[in-house]
């Protein structure tokens, strides 16, 4: 592809001002104390709205908004995009996938795959931060991959999350419906997934903030959730159960002792991955997310920070009381995949446990939960899709935005793979049901591995053209390392799924249909790839055509070398309790 086609590319994609590299004041993100909406898109239009206007209840807010393509509203608050990093992505992977994770790997080889997924994953949104930061574009990462890797890989990494997500909304649908059978109600699956899938739809009615306050009062709900089930954990395994209960004495560890600590060998723990790649999936959307948020410059940073906490806390520390509580060769573990609430290890240890209630507590958690995935599914399709749009990779009718901000056209496409989620209940729902969940799975590592290989790449072109490190005010917390480390690991993960792929477990014989049902995603990503390099004739962007001077956020240097200079005077101990937080 020649130059001059490459730089109108990114000219459409919304890189319209460039500036060279010795421009200063151009350099980095601004970073101010107020909630003005300046760094974000012009809102000046949605705010003229009266109040129902700008929350889509309005046939005047379906019109087209006025103003540059991408015009999303920058609405969302700190605490939204804080609560979206530390619980937003928490969902059926976490609460019911752990199971079948369990039964397949044992307790050891689960703390050992979502330990692995969280070095990664961290190292993941760090570098992500970095980027939203610097480069505040509509689509997030993806747009990062068609700037800083290859215009044609951008291409397949926007399609395949777009369609990841697509493929997500019906499986949790599916899943919450089949939750609701946990209390026997006696109404047909079908109604219950036409309820959910409604409630999706209003939720979505009034957009960016219909999105942000859903996730924030769910991932608050599940997060509580998780904290009481790590204190009844602890109580439990001292032997503080209800007298006459499985736990009514000194419990301790023998879980990992009988039946023991690894279930299938290393084949069990590659086994594990994609299910912890499944339950970490979403985590990314915050970089989605911060493109609407009031000022991203100073709260993306801190949204950032919390996912440590999430993945050691919420994730680690939850897995190992799953571990202690439920022997892996409990036969209700068996056969439990992603729909099947009673399969819960957190369920099930609550029933053992005899607390009255709290398994159907933690079943209400779970139906929230999917509920949230489900959402969050139609926010990252639909953003995604307006990006592809807006830069040509998509038709131009997915650009569309409302006078409410809500990109209508994309949220109505993603919505409507919702139906899919009925054919689950035919004869064959359980292989439509597995084809989804292959499309879906290991989608996400692709993404992930994308976000690394833009980090790493633009930091090289960075110091080609003659930038330093100072002039980032917000870096990944280890550099290009962590990034590298994340790729690595990514592409560990992949090959241990291609192994399980070929062989299954239980001796079963390789097949065609076992090896895609484990391995969908790749074929899906190099079709997308191909006919991105078809329809553009773009390649692997070489460092000198890599532009990092478009469209970066200003900066103001004086009171960011202040903050720095503050910190530098800082105790040690505050330093580090502001890396954490």
């Amino acid at each position: 592809m020649a130059d001059s086609d490459l730089k109108k590319d990114l000219e459409y994609s919304g890189y319209s001002k460039s500036s060279s590299p010795d421009e200063k004041n151009d350099v980095a993100p601004a970073y101010h104390d107020s909630d003005a909406l300046s760094l974000g898109p012009d809102n000046s239009e949605w705010h003229s709205l009266d109040f129902w206007t700008r929350n889509g209840l309005t046939p005047q807010s379906f019109k087209r908004r006025k103003g540059p393509v991408g015009n999303l509203n920058a609405t969302m608050k700190p605490r939204h995009l804080h609560m979206i990093a530390i619980g937003g992505s928490i969902g059926a992977g976490l609460f019911v996938g752990s199971g079948s994770a369990l039964s397949n790997g044992g307790p050891a080889a689960l703390l050992i795959a979502f330990g692995i997924i969280g070095i990664m994953i961290f190292n993941v949104v760090y570098a992500l931060g970095e980027l939203a930061v610097m480069f505040p574009v509509s689509g997030g990462f993806y747009t990062y991959s068609t700037r800083f890797i290859d215009p044609s890989w951008g291409f397949a990494m926007g399609w395949n999350y777009v369609f990841q997500w697509a493929a997500v909304l019906p499986l949790e649908l599916t899943v919450a419906g089949l939750t609701v059978e946990y209390w026997n109600s006696g109404v047909s699956v079908a109604v219950w997934i036409t309820v959910f899938w409604f409630a999706i739809i209003a939720i979505n009615v009034f957009g960016t903030l219909g999105y942000a306050e859903e996730e924030f009062w769910s991932s608050l709900l599940k997060l509580a959730a998780i904290v009481i089930f790590i204190f009844i954990g602890i109580i439990l395994c001292a032997g503080g159960g209800p007298a006459g209960g499985k736990y009514d004495s000194y419990w301790g560890a023998g879980t990992f002792y009988n039946p023991g600590s690894f279930a299938n060998g290393f084949k069990g723990l590659c086994a594990v991955f994609v299910t912890a790649a499944f339950a970490f999936s979403g985590t990314e959307l915050v970089g989605l997310a911060a493109a609407e948020a009031r000022n991203p410059a100073k709260s993306l940073p801190g949204a950032i920070k919390q996912v440590f906490w999430r993945i050691t806390l919420f994730y680690i520390l939850a897995l190992l009381f799953v571990g202690l509580l439920v022997e892996h060769t409990d036969e209700r573990l068996l056969g439990s995949g992603l729909s099947d609430s009673q399969a819960s290890p957190f369920v099930i240890a609550a029933k053992d446990a005899g607390l009255i209630g709290f398994d159907s507590f933690m079943n209400v958690v779970i139906l929230v939960s999917v509920i949230s995935i489900g959402n969050s599914g139609v926010f990252g399709g639909s953003r995604t899709l307006t990006a592809l749009a807006e830069q040509g990779y998509a038709p131009k009718l997915f650009a569309y935005i409302d006078k409410s901000g809500r990109p209508l056209f994309s949220t109505i496409f993603i919505l409507m793979f919702s139906p899919i989620a009925y054919v689950s209940l035919s004869a064959s729902g359980e292989t439509v049901f597995a084809w989804l969940l292959a499309l879906s799975g290991l989608a996400a590592l692709f993404t992930w591995g994308s976000i690394c290989l833009a980090h790493i790449r633009f930091r090289k072109a960075w110091a080609y053209h003659g930038h330093t490190l100072d002039e980032i005010p917000f870096r990944a917390l280890f550099g290009v390392y962590g990034s590298w480390l994340g790729l690595i690991l990514i592409f560990l993960v992949l090959v241990a799924q291609f192994a399980v792929a070929l062989y299954p477990l239980g001796g079963d014989p390789p097949s065609a249909e076992a090896f895609f049902q484990a391995y969908l995603a790749l074929p899906v990503v190099l079709i997308f790839w191909a006919g991105g390099f078809l329809w553009k004739r773009a390649g692997w962007l070489r460092t000198p055509q890599i532009d990092v001077n478009t469209n970066r956020r200003v900066v103001d240097w004086e009171r960011v070398n202040g903050e720095r200079q503050r910190v530098a005077a800082m105790p040690a101990w505050r330093r580090i309790l502001r890396l954490l937080f």
